[in-house]
């Protein structure tokens, strides 16, 4: 009898030391005090807000009023948040490769439909990482549903070009992509900090011409409606 008993104990102990593992791995996991995606969605504008996310690409880093801010792109497995402008010396922002998971508390904001964290404080936090894969949201474009996924990584697939101009700034020089789907056009923008004019995804985008058909990744950015920041485009 003792045996069995000391069979079952350990038999428990082993599932509980599964459980705990799987939920130390589980990215949509938060510690004490950290909001949900759905929490984090549900609050108000100008609300204090504290988040666990991970790295998925940086936009730029520089010195304002002598100090480093960082604007990057960040998601965990429910959704995604764009952290404007947080306070981050370059040595840290170094470290913020993509997977880097982060703790942030900080303000939730709007600016022309995009919501973002201003005025944050970070934490690296060791031991976890966490890269998204595009979600395919070409069906959800001209849908309301389109805005529950802003700032995630996505897909849109058989667009069409219809013309492409550049920001009339020499440090500044964005190019703005419009492309039509099921009759419908919409603007695209190959963020000049995020992808400049050495990478190849600025140097394809440049060479389009209006009726190419192409797919395109990249974070569904908000500006007065989707306004995707490309990070990869393929020509059919």
């Amino acid at each position: 009898m003792k045996k069995i008993l000391s069979l079952v104990m350990l038999f428990v102990l082993a599932l509980s030391v599964i459980a705990c593992g799987d939920a130390a791995n589980d990215i949509n996991v938060k510690s004490e005090g950290v909001m949900t995606y759905e929490e984090y969605a549900a609050a108000a504008l100008d609300a204090e807000v504290t988040i666990e996310t991970y790295v998925q690409a940086k936009q730029s880093w520089w010195e304002k009023d002598g100090v480093g801010v960082a604007t990057i792109y960040t998601q965990d497995g429910d959704g995604a948040y764009f952290l404007y402008e947080m306070p981050c010396s370059k040595e840290d922002f170094d470290k913020m490769v993509p997977g880097t998971k982060l703790k942030v508390k900080g303000f939730k904001a709007e600016w022309s439909g995009e919501v973002e964290i201003v005025d944050a404080t970070y934490e690296i936090i060791e031991g976890q990482t966490y890269v998204a894969e595009p979600v395919d949201l070409t069906d959800k474009l001209g849908t309301e549903e389109l805005i529950k996924y802003q700032n995630q990584l996505a897909s849109f697939k058989g667009m069409t070009v219809v013309s492409i101009s550049y920001k009339d700034s020499e440090w500044d020089p964005d190019i703005y992509l419009t492309v039509s789907y099921n009759g419908a056009e919409y603007s695209f923008c190959v963020e000049n900090y995020l992808n400049g004019p050495d990478t190849e995804v600025y140097k394809t985008v440049a060479a389009l011409q209006a009726g190419d058909v192409i797919d395109v990744e990249g974070f569904a950015y908000w500006y007065e409606g989707i306004n995707t920041h490309i990070t990869a485009v393929t020509k059919k």
